[in-house]
């Protein structure tokens, strides 16, 4: 497989952002061509990384190797700002963590981040692959994908995160956080009570999806809701619509 997967905005639009997606345990790039797709029909630069590795008890190597990742990506793509950084599971763990840094001069220093199904210390209760499936989603186009994806790493849900990187933490950055409301690996309060304690952040959570939620059945509402987290960076973070009077 190529280093990235990358996914243009259509010809003769203005670009109107760059976004590298992160994976997350057991995913390949070719987990995220449906929302690559997505994204950049709405013509937002999009590039995909292979998912980073978590160094078994070297948290500091992972994030080093992480950033030098995002570095590279960096290096042979036209950069349009605003950057974002989406990362998924253990990529958003990764990405999370890489940004308490601070390290804001670093080239993929970005101008928000979506962290999508950020899990607990705890790893999945998944005996085999059909439980790791129902653990991850119910659609099916996406469970098709993920079982003919012969570079797919199952069982990989299995192995838990280092506490240090499951800890929820507050932060200035512009930040949606995308949980399924049937994903039994997120910390629901832990991650409540860090967007509580972050001003910029934003908490959604997606009725129905599972652990994979940028990929469950409800996807193009979840790039929907994307999408309008990043057309509201330009706007001082103010919603771009808002709901005046409705009967539902």
């Amino acid at each position: 497989m190529s280093r990235y997967t990358d996914f243009h905005e259509p010809e003769g639009l203005r670009v109107r952002g760059t976004v590298l997606v992160v994976p997350g345990r057991g995913e390949t790039q070719a987990t995220y061509t449906r929302l690559g797709s997505r994204l950049a029909a709405d013509a937002y630069r999009v590039r995909v990384l292979d998912a980073p590795r978590v160094a078994p008890g070297d948290v500091a190597a992972s994030l080093e190797h992480l950033a030098a990742d995002l570095t590279a990506a960096l290096d042979t793509v036209v950069l349009a700002r605003p950057l974002v950084l989406i990362g998924a599971d253990s990529g958003a763990a990764l990405v999370s963590a890489l940004l308490q840094r601070g390290d804001t001069t670093a080239p993929w220093w970005p101008e928000a981040v979506v962290l999508a199904g950020l899990p607990s210390p705890v790893g999945a209760d998944a005996a085999d692959w059909a439980a790791e499936l129902d653990i991850r989603t119910t659609c099916p186009a996406h469970r098709a994908v993920l079982t003919d994806d012969t570079a797919f790493e199952r069982g990989s849900l299995r192995t838990p995160l280092p506490p240090e990187l499951t800890t929820p933490t507050p932060t200035d950055l512009p930040r949606l956080i995308l949980i399924g409301d049937q994903d039994p690996l997120a910390d629901r309060p832990g991650l409540t009570a860090a967007v509580h304690a972050s001003p910029r952040s934003r908490l959604s959570t997606v009725r129905d999806a599972h652990h994979d939620v940028l990929n469950d059945r409800q996807h193009r509402s979840v790039a929907a809701e994307i999408i309008s987290f990043l057309e509201t960076l330009g706007n001082g973070l103010v919603p771009i619509i808002t709901v005046e009077s409705s009967a539902w």
